[in-house]
């Protein structure tokens, strides 16, 4: 498939997932479902917080590119980590667990990473387990 169309069926399938039962809006352009409701009382991450998660990212044709499942835990601050990811941690609470659909412009754009060519819409399994 040529790059150009690549990104274009990446974009029409966010479009088509926002459009999904239970997918919520949050800013630029990244969408979430709720696959488990932590605590509402709970802390939620600010920019500079060290949080500690478990993921599963995948591209839009199911293939996983990482995951922590299976072994330790992430444990980063949260500035680190692609925008999308930002965007969707600062509104999780301690003990959710969300599918998160990442627009390429706020994961890796138009660079390739292992897996993960460019272009590419990415869809993260993400439970936050920690705030610190």
């Amino acid at each position: 498939m040529a790059k150009q169309e690549y990104i274009k069926k990446n974009k029409e399938w966010i479009e088509a997932k926002a459009k999904e039962e239970g997918v919520k809006p949050l800013a630029r352009g990244v969408y979430y479902k709720v696959i488990a409701q932590g605590d509402a009382n709970s802390p939620q991450p600010k920019r500079r917080s060290i949080i500690t998660a478990h993921y599963t990212g995948r591209t839009i044709n199911g293939k996983q590119f990482d995951s922590s499942r299976g072994g330790a835990p992430l444990a980063i601050r949260l500035s680190d980590l692609i925008e999308g990811w930002i965007i969707a941690m600062q509104e999780m609470h301690v003990g959710d667990r969300w599918e998160v659909y990442i627009p390429a412009e706020l994961g890796y754009g138009k660079f390739s990473e292992p897996g993960i060519p460019g272009g590419s819409t990415l869809i993260f399994d993400i439970e936050l387990l920690q705030v610190g």
